[in-house]
């Protein structure tokens, strides 16, 4: 037992169950899903080494129902919130393949918007339920299989999101200088796969493809004074970086025209609002949206309104236009254009080549024309054409969610896995939320409704009798051996919390919310110290 919470450890049900105590009356004791350190350190001998040999209940009578959640960014921990809220018995396990818990909360959301992140508070009471766990450093796919997940649990829950990414497919989109964008977000937040991403940030100007948030995002990082990110979380590479830019000018494209731009209002604003930074749009992009404004829905209403003021003054006072007069860097938009070829340095425009042999130099852009109105107009080439010079391009055109077991049905076309109300396509027990399940759009609050809606579904087959809690060694009693036996070194809640804990005294020494830690290794080492 655990002198400091009164939980049965592993450890102690091991010896417990030996002690053939196991058996006498009601065994009413919930089992601790935290794992406890016994878990690092236990040898072989200390486990069983046939899964399912321990087991505990939540009465005699009735298995507590253990459900399985793969991804522990906002789908996860919404859909396990629910669970937890609306089931009183249900275990929840939630497996990340990183040591880290958080998703895109913390790898996605810039650090220029803490606000944003306030909803980790959230998720870590959610984490706090003693009828929750985290597991991290757990690759589904690779480490556990989702066949060996569905033995274990009743229900198994995909919420990995979207980790690759969406590509234009055109002639020079390999070249040096040209990034994704959620490359280049994980780059900047601490994404351990993008630490080494390296942009090439020595040229005046950069143009990012796309014209949703994201890429309003990647714009103003590579335009805010260094002054104030260095207040933020970003990571200390990127700083460094950043201090060698030599970005002034950055075009944000888009394929449609101004009534279909994706970004909102706020991060418009934003951008409106830069220290030093000019905002430059043409007038001429907007001829004829006053007649049409007052027709509009609330939030494009007030969003053209803003593009509009923006083209006319720049979005600023008179006061204040004569200061940015005098502003070092500038960001445009440009409207109905779509790529057709990103140029090399040997085109002949004057961008230095990499040690490696030619860099991206420009971008061959395609000018379209809309037919049809507002969000459904559709874009199409005018055959006309145009250059622009640049020596960096980041493309923002949207996420990407992949298979990462072949048992899971998925649409590769669509990039999710088919589902009805989160219940998987001819798979009775398998559900899916967020990204994987709907595609990746919406902001955290579209997530939230998706997470609950797929916790209802659930709860709901539970409550029906649809989903029968099966007897035995189940969830991570299960599971843990089988890491265990592979070298797989687990991460809870706690370790987790070391990681964190860390992270804020090195930031508090420089000034910062937290200096991220980057690697994996380093990671595991903290957490498990």
């Amino acid at each position: 037992m655990d002198a400091k919470t009164g939980r049965l450890t592993w450890r102690a049900l091991v010896l417990w169950r030996s002690s053939g105590k196991a058996n006498h009356g009601h065994v009413r004791r919930w089992f601790s899903h935290v794992c406890t350190r016994s878990q690092h350190t236990s040898t072989p001998g200390q486990h069983s080494s046939t899964p399912g040999q321990h087991r505990w209940f939540c009465s005699t009578a009735t298995p507590c129902p253990h459900v399985c959640i793969v991804g522990s960014g906002p789908a996860g921990f919404y859909t396990a919130q629910h669970i937890l809220k609306n089931h009183k018995t249900a275990r929840v396990d939630i497996y990340e393949k990183l040591p880290v818990p958080f998703g895109l909360v913390r790898f996605g959301v810039a650090p220029d918007h803490p606000e944003v992140k306030n909803v980790i508070n959230t998720f870590t009471n959610t984490a706090g339920n003693d009828r929750c766990s985290f597991l991290g450093n757990v690759t589904v796919g690779r480490d556990v299989s989702v066949a060996e997940l569905r033995q274990a649990y009743d229900a198994v829950v995909m919420s990995y999101g979207a980790d690759a990414d969406k590509e234009f497919g055109i002639p020079g989109e390999d070249l040096p200088g040209v990034y994704s964008a959620r490359a280049f977000v994980g780059w900047y937040n601490g994404l351990p796969q993008d630490g080494q991403l390296a942009p090439l940030l020595d040229t005046d100007t950069a143009v990012v493809l796309g014209q949703g948030n994201v890429a309003l995002d990647v714009a103003r990082i590579l335009l805010t004074p260094l002054s104030i990110l260095k207040k933020t979380d970003i990571t200390d590479h990127a700083v460094a970086a950043l201090e060698r830019s030599q970005v002034k000018t950055v075009y944000i494209v888009g394929r449609r025209g101004p009534l279909q731009t994706a970004f909102t209002i706020k991060e418009l604003r934003e951008m409106t609002k830069l220290p030093g930074c000019r905002s430059v749009l043409d007038p001429a992009d907007f001829a004829g949206l006053e007649d049409k404004v007052k027709s509009m829905p609330r939030p494009r209403k007030r969003l053209t309104e803003l593009l509009i003021k923006t083209a006319q003054t720049g979005g600023a006072t008179a006061q204040e236009r004569q200061r940015l007069a005098q502003a070092s860097k500038e960001w445009r938009l440009k409207f109905l254009r779509s790529p057709l070829e990103i140029l090399p340095t040997e085109d002949g425009l004057e961008i230095l080549p990499t040690e490696d042999g030619s860099r991206v130099s420009g971008i061959q852009l395609g000018v379209n024309r809309l037919e049809g109105s507002d969000s459904s107009a559709r874009a199409v080439p005018s055959g006309e054409t145009e250059v622009l010079s640049c020596g960096l391009v980041l493309r923002s055109i949207g996420y990407k969610s992949v298979p990462i077991d072949t048992t899971i049905p998925f649409d590769s076309q669509k990039g999710v896995i088919p589902n009805t109300e989160g219940r998987v396509t001819g798979c009775k027990g398998l559900y899916c939320s967020g990204w994987v399940r709907r595609g990746p759009t919406g902001v955290i609050a579209t997530t939230m409704t998706d997470g609950f809606e797929t916790g209802k579904a659930v709860v709901d087959d539970l409550n029906t009798g649809a989903l029968q809690p099966q007897e035995g060694a189940r969830g991570q009693e299960w599971v843990l051996p089988l890491l265990h036996n592979k070298g797989v070194q687990a991460v809870t809640f706690e370790d987790w919390n070391r990681i964190d804990s860390e992270e804020v005294k090195r930031g508090e020494e420089v000034g910062k919310p937290r200096e991220k830690i980057i690697e994996v290794e380093e990671m595991l080492n903290v957490a498990l110290s």
